[in-house]
């Protein structure tokens, strides 16, 4: 069959989706295919398109724009071909928890990768109640590995700066630096709270101590590259089934501080514990105990075997690096819960919550939780103290 893509950039529709997949020949001649937009984020299309056989695919392309906001908010279409190229990169270290990708496009800002209908959305089953019990260990492993190949100690430090240019992102970085670092503690267009909260945001807005460290924090994130980030792991990031885990949506990937990662996973577990009651919120908070452990004893194997950087036979310079990465995952953790209360996106753990009053509270509960891991971030030194200070009795009556 001759292919005869698109020139030009042009969104998808279900149709053209369809017809894109026949003329790469994903299915065979004659196939009766299927299709349905499935995308519910903020910067893509997302077409699931399956056969008679019920094989299928994933279409995703970028959209120009950011959808939350509209054509008045212009994206990079590049950030397609950072996705493509991450997971790809990705696959080397952990192809059992990336999608297989079939292929790209950089002009039409398309990746088409494995069809991952048979696992669920993390965040969606959570929200459920379903447990998920292996995911929080097979993040602790792709965390471990995706980080430590890419940093100073798993590869040659000039062939990292090489691959540093092929992820510079400055676009996705700076929705970061405005949405997760700056605008949440100022009164900022982009806030979206509701009124009940006003006296809780400007408490935030107010605090200089608060405010000081979350400087610091977005200091680190500007210029410390210490390996390629995931750049957006949260749960809604990850599909996963009773066996099975995915990460998806890498497009904010970029060189950046380790503890970035771990922190994003960190917060989104944090947000759903703070939704359950105490008698299911350990069903939640297990997976900060394993994520970490997960991390910390792959990320010593890799270290000990791998490491190209002579220092790492230094004694205690593993606990060192070991301890700021934790350090730092505290404190960013602490901005993603405060911007995923207050900032322009949120999540649905807290969003969904019913009645108003209950959610309200919650989300009180959220800031106070937020505002303490940034603050006292030094004085937090295991994930058994991060899951005490969820049940704080001062955080209950925030």
């Amino acid at each position: 069959m001759t292919v005869t893509l698109a020139k030009d950039y042009e969104p998808l529709t279900e149709a053209t989706a369809v017809t894109l997949a026949k003329e790469l020949n994903f299915f065979k001649e004659g196939s009766l295919l299927a299709c349905r937009e499935i995308g519910d984020g903020n910067l893509n299309l997302v077409f699931h398109i399956t056969d008679e056989n019920n094989t299928g695919i994933i279409v995703k392309q970028a959209l120009p724009y950011a959808k939350v906001v509209g054509e008045s908010w212009p994206l990079t279409l590049h950030r397609a071909t950072i996705e493509g190229n991450y997971l790809k990169n990705a696959a080397t270290f952990v192809p059992n928890l990336v999608p297989k990708v079939y292929y790209t496009n950089e002009t039409l800002a398309i990746t088409i990768m494995e069809d991952l209908s048979h696992l669920e959305i993390v965040r969606h089953g959570f929200i459920s109640g379903k447990a998920f019990p292996l995911v929080s260990s097979h993040i602790g492993e792709y965390l471990a590995k995706t980080l430590f190949y890419t940093s100073d100690f798993g590869m040659n430090q000039q062939e990292k700066k090489k691959l540093q240019q092929l992820f510079s992102n400055p676009e996705l970085c700076k929705i970061t630096e405005d949405l997760v670092f700056t605008d949440p503690f100022f009164d900022s267009e982009t806030n979206d709270y509701e009124p009940e909260l006003l006296n809780s945001v400007e408490d935030i807005w107010s605090n200089d101590k608060l405010k000081l460290e979350v400087a610091k924090l977005k200091q680190s994130f500007l210029t410390s590259g210490e390996a390629l980030l995931h750049g957006d792991l949260h749960t809604g990031s990850i599909f996963a089934s009773e066996i099975d885990t995915k990460v998806i949506d890498p497009e904010f990937a970029f060189f950046g501080p380790i503890g970035f990662d771990i922190g994003q996973f960190f917060a989104n577990i944090l947000l759903q514990a703070i939704t359950r009651d105490e008698d299911s919120r350990g069903d939640i908070t297990r997976h900060i105990h394993h994520v970490w452990e997960s991390f910390s004893q792959v990320f010593r194997s890799l270290w000990d075997k791998e490491s190209v950087e002579k220092f790492t036979t230094t004694p205690h310079y593993f606990e060192h690096v070991l301890e700021k990465i934790f350090k730092d995952a505290i404190g960013f953790a602490g901005c993603e819960i405060i911007r995923r209360t207050i900032g322009l996106a949120h999540v649905a753990d807290l969003d969904s919550i019913q009645p108003d009053a209950k959610r309200i509270n919650i989300k009180k509960q959220a800031l106070s939780l937020g505002k303490a891991l940034i603050i006292d971030r030094e004085l937090i030194s295991s994930t058994s103290a991060l899951e005490e200070l969820i049940n704080m009795k001062e955080l209950k009556e925030s």
